[in-house]
């Protein structure tokens, strides 16, 4: 746990600095990060994730933490659209694996999808001139997968860093969900610390 702990001391230390909230590497790439966890320290993880939170409040500092879990973000689409009880009839008559993808369906997930609900609605809330943390990945499987996310996300966000916090393990290449389900691999991010 002392290891976790430096590496979210590290976290800190990154996001506070000007050069990495211009949001361009050597190679101009867009700014899109994970940082991997062992799943077991979720709830430690999540801890530090609102002090910074907290710390990094609006107009306290010269950025914004904006702060985005994945889970709630889908519940709170869902039952926007009131679709909590027909999700739920459909999981007992269907089973889930059908609402997961219709679930998908209805976000609009799908890969290059513009309307895509949920970053959409991460764009909308996200002011210039801040540092995006997302979280829940884990609470959210297999309903959304970690690779869509970071696979559409530079569709809607280019000008700002991107922190996942990622339950599992990540090379710089492959995405393992737990250290046992691996997810599509992805090249776009850099770990945000080692």
């Amino acid at each position: 746990m002392n290891k976790l702990e430096a590496r979210l001391n590290k976290l800190e230390d990154k996001i506070k600095q000007p050069n990495f909230r211009k949001n361009k590497g050597l190679g101009n790439e867009v700014g899109y990060y994970v940082f991997d966890y062992p799943a077991e320290y979720e709830l430690l993880v999540r801890e530090r994730v609102k002090y910074l939170s907290n710390k990094y409040e609006k107009g306290i500092h010269d950025f914004h933490l904006v702060v985005f879990d994945l889970y709630d973000l889908i519940m709170d689409l869902l039952e926007q659209e009131g679709f909590i009880e027909l999700c739920q009839e459909f999981e007992k008559t269907k089973g889930f694996p059908e609402i997961t993808k219709a679930v998908n369906e209805m976000l609009r997930m799908e890969e290059d999808n513009q309307n895509n609900e949920v970053l959409a609605h991460i764009k909308k809330n996200t002011p210039p001139d801040s540092v995006v943390f997302l979280t829940g990945v884990g609470k959210c499987f297999p309903m959304l997968r970690s690779h869509k996310v970071l696979n559409n996300l530079h569709q809607f966000i280019d000008d700002v860093p991107v922190v996942m916090f990622f339950p599992g393990q990540y090379d710089g290449q492959s995405l393992v969900l737990f250290s046992e389900i691996k997810d599509d691999n992805y090249y776009r991010a850099f770990k945000i610390v080692d």
